[in-house]
């Protein structure tokens, strides 16, 4: 060795060669301790060595490096392995105490210097089986370390670098790989996870590969190790839905202490629930299903619910409006309830949205739910007129109280129609005015004891008191007009009872025969063509729909239509004789007072008359023997419709009737057949001498 060029101070050459001087005296005593105990290499063909001689040549007497630099220790390594290392163009500059005064083998001293290289941060990576190379420690892995194919076991511990692939059968490597993170080298970067085979490739000292190894053994077993399973037999529940139970019950930290391995499933074939689990935990699932497994009445049920007044129809439409109504607005709160944007602050987790709770109006005594559930339904039988209800107990409560609500007797009202014709003359524009009746201001007059109110003429609405005595509507008409007219008639008088938005229809007149198609076919020769023709019925007459609504206060308002037809003429259409009809039709909307008289007027018709007493066909001498005339008349229909608000109670209402009924000679007859329990009262003397 050279001594540096140049001039150096007088202390630090002294130093310096007394360094120099020490490491070759180090260098000289591990290379004579490794000569002393070197093992020769056989010559091939030769005869092998006896067991003490080969033993003594695998002994090495001692190594000592006091304060040896790396290349020095490498020169070591490179005696001892029979391989060459290559080393990097600069070496550390740390120095390695190695000390082994006793005597050891060959392969113990190599673990010692490798163990000592990699303390100081020294990886070697072999490069065939003639050359190693020498690296950094944190690139090892990068530089093809060694690989241990088979088990790191069949290594001796040392600290050298290496790289083993531990394949797992029933871990997951993605699970596996933070639990062993912990355990290993971190300058060697830690474990590379193959999803694909899972599998994990770790780099580390041998002897961290082993106890890695060892780790891996008792982590990679399958999970049902130590689980039994167990099998319950259901009584009253179903093993479905008793299953599911289980799982909305066993979530979140529950479930994490019990172990993910634990399973359970159903066997509705044989309704059983099939539990796989530590035994240790076969107490606990006894009880919990012990306990579910019970008898319970269904949620839901269904009720029949008679009606006594209403349609099933009817209110079966009007409570699937309202339950229709409610589920959407409920859907729409639930909506607008929803969650909210979470709040901006950093780091800061969103905070937690309850789900919106719907609160229901409950009454005082805190008797249920006042909603509707989603499994509400509602069917109508009109067979039996009953309403059909399937769903919770406080589904059945409420259709029940709205039922008994809507399931009521309809105001009735007794609607008396009068159609008078009324033929008018010079004196009279009017059938009102030829009836003897006038307005005065806005009433109409002329009824005794009463006043009518009275609007224009032909839709007239009574707004004064109410007529409403023992006579009928057309004792009031004829008998109480002042003057009385003559010139009128009264064609139809027709009453009837109809209730609350019914609508009621009166007809007066006749069907004739009209002609609605004709067929002709070739019937023969001789014949000729038959003809065969479509006959219909067409009503012609007066008509009166009166539809009431009748309003808490005893007010009634009347949707009026009145239609007049009647044959004006006859004509051929196609060699059929067709009646040509005359229509005439009116709408009237009115309010009144239960009793009150609405007067519609206003229908008037042309007639011609002809009339003739002649004698004779010849016109001279006809006309000598007798006299003829002709002429035209104007008539006008007038409708009087006096509507009167029912109590539902007989007495009242039948008042009228029972009264008329008393002016019959077979009075008792009738009663007795209404009333069964009726008893004649004794006939008078007079009554027996008039026959009564």
């Amino acid at each position: 060795m050279l001594p540096p060029s140049g001039p150096l101070p007088p202390r630090a050459a002294i130093a310096s060669l007394r360094m120099r001087l020490r490491l070759l005296r180090a260098s000289c005593l591990a290379l004579a301790g490794l000569a002393a105990g070197s093992l020769r290499a056989q010559a091939p063909g030769a005869a092998p060595a006896s067991a003490p001689a080969r033993a003594e040549e695998d002994t090495v007497n001692q190594i000592m490096l006091p304060d040896a630099d790396l290349d020095t220790v490498l020169n070591v390594y490179e005696q001892l392995t029979g391989r060459i290392v290559i080393r990097p163009q600069q070496l550390t500059a740390a120095t390695y105490n190695l000390r082994i005064k006793k005597a050891v083998t060959k392969a113990e001293a190599i673990i010692a210097i490798e163990t000592a290289l990699a303390v100081n941060g020294i990886g070697l990576s072999p490069l065939g089986d003639k050359f190693l190379k020498v690296v950094n420690i944190q690139a090892v892995r990068q530089e093809a370390p060694e690989m241990i194919t088979g088990s790191a076991f069949d290594r001796p511990a040392t600290g050298k670098a290496a790289s083993k692939m531990f394949t797992l059968e029933f871990a997951r490597a993605q699970e596996v790989a933070p639990m062993i993170t912990g355990l290993l080298n971190a300058l060697y970067g830690g474990p590379v996870i193959l999803a694909s085979a899972n599998a994990l490739l770790i780099t580390d000292s041998i002897s961290n590969l082993q106890r890695i190894e060892t780790v891996l053994q008792h982590i990679d077993r399958p999970n049902t190790a130590g689980m039994k399973p167990k099998f319950y037999q259901l009584r009253d529940a179903k093993a479905s839905d008793l299953v599911n139970k289980l799982r909305g019950i066993l979530t979140g930290t529950l479930q994490q202490q019990i172990g993910s391995a634990t399973s359970y499933s159903a066997d509705d074939r044989t309704n059983q629930v099939i539990l796989v689990t530590d035994p240790r935990q076969h107490a606990f699932f006894d009880d919990l299903i012990e306990r579910l497994d019970r008898r319970a009445d269904p949620n839901t049920r269904n009720e029949v619910i008679y009606l006594k007044h209403a349609k099933a129809t009817d209110v079966v439409n009007v409570l699937s409006r309202i339950i229709s109504g409610t589920n959407t607005a409920l859907q729409r709160q639930g909506a607008a309830a929803g969650p909210r944007p979470a709040s901006p602050a950093a780091n800061q987790p969103a905070p937690a949205v309850p789900a919106p709770t719907i609160v229901s109006a409950s009454n005082s005594q805190g008797d249920g739910n006042n909603e509707f559930s989603s499994l509400m339904t509602v069917v109508n039988d009109d067979r039996s007129n009953a309403v059909v209800v399937f769903g919770t107990s406080d589904d059945i409560r409420l259709v029940r109280a709205l039922i008994d609500k809507l399931d009521i007797v309809l105001p009735q009202v007794r609607i008396e129609v009068v159609i008078a014709e009324v033929t008018l003359d010079d004196q009279n524009a009017s059938g009102i005015s030829a009836l003897g009746l006038k307005i005065e201001g806005d009433k109409l007059v002329g009824f005794s004891g009463t006043t009518v109110g009275m609007g224009a003429t032909g839709g007239a609405v009574s707004r004064g008191g109410a007529v409403s005595g023992s006579r009928d509507l057309a004792a009031e008409i004829s008998l109480n007009t002042t003057p009385r007219s003559r010139n009128n008639a009264i064609t139809t008088q027709p009453a009837i009872v109809t209730s609350h938005g019914k609508q009621a229809k009166f007809f007066n007149g006749e069907t004739r025969p009209v002609v609605t198609g004709t067929i002709q076919s070739a019937a023969g020769v001789s014949t000729g063509l038959a003809s065969s023709s479509t006959v219909t019925q067409q009503q012609i007459g007066t008509t009166l729909t009166v539809t009431p609504f009748i309003g808490v206060d005893g007010a009634v308002q009347l949707d009026l239509v009145q239609s007049v037809e009647d044959v004006i003429g006859e004509v051929l259409v196609d060699q059929n004789k067709q009646y040509v009809i005359g229509r005439r039709e009116s709408t009237n909307y009115v309010s009144a007072k239960s009793g009150d008289i609405i007067v519609i007027s206003g229908f008037r018709k042309n007639s011609s008359l002809r009339s003739s007493s002649r004698f004779g066909p010849i016109p001279i001498l006809g006309d000598l023997l007798g006299s003829r005339s002709r002429g035209k008349t104007m008539s006008d229909l007038v409708f009087f419709v006096r509507p009167v608000v029912l109590t539902n109670t007989p007495a009242i209402d039948n008042a009228d009737a029972y009264r008329r009924i008393d002016t019959w000679p077979s009075r008792d007859e009738v009663k007795k057949e209404l009333d069964p329990a009726y008893v004649a009262p004794p006939r008078s003397t007079v009554d027996r001498l008039l026959g009564k």
